[in-house]
């Protein structure tokens, strides 16, 4: 996996528990999402965060985002709200960007 200045980048991909959840989530579910778009909005301004969105079919959402090590990529992958609410699961992966247009920093 490439680093640069000692920050590998990863990605991780989520799924939702309950796929009814893309059409008619809970009033539970609603919330854990809004605070996981607020949670990687934060992520982003902060520059751990490259990219991130679903897909327009509901199948899973991704977020590729930059940890020194693993450890740390898992425990950002865990504190997601979605993941602590139960609402997503999500697969942690090293990921090498090797095209990017236009550059996002």
């Amino acid at each position: 996996m490439a680093q640069e200045n000692n920050v590998a980048t990863w990605i991780y991909l989520l799924r939702l528990t309950r796929p009814e959840a893309v059409s008619s989530p809970t009033e539970e579910e609603s919330a854990a999402i809004d605070r996981h778009f607020v949670h990687l909005q934060q992520a982003c301004s902060a520059g751990t965060v490259r990219l991130a969105g679903p897909a327009t079919d509901g199948a899973f959402g991704i977020v590729v985002f930059e940890a020194t090590d693993e450890t740390t990529a898992r425990s950002f992958m865990a504190e997601d709200p979605t993941v602590c609410a139960g609402v997503m699961t999500a697969e942690l992966h090293p990921f090498h960007i090797s095209l990017e247009q236009p550059p996002c920093r």
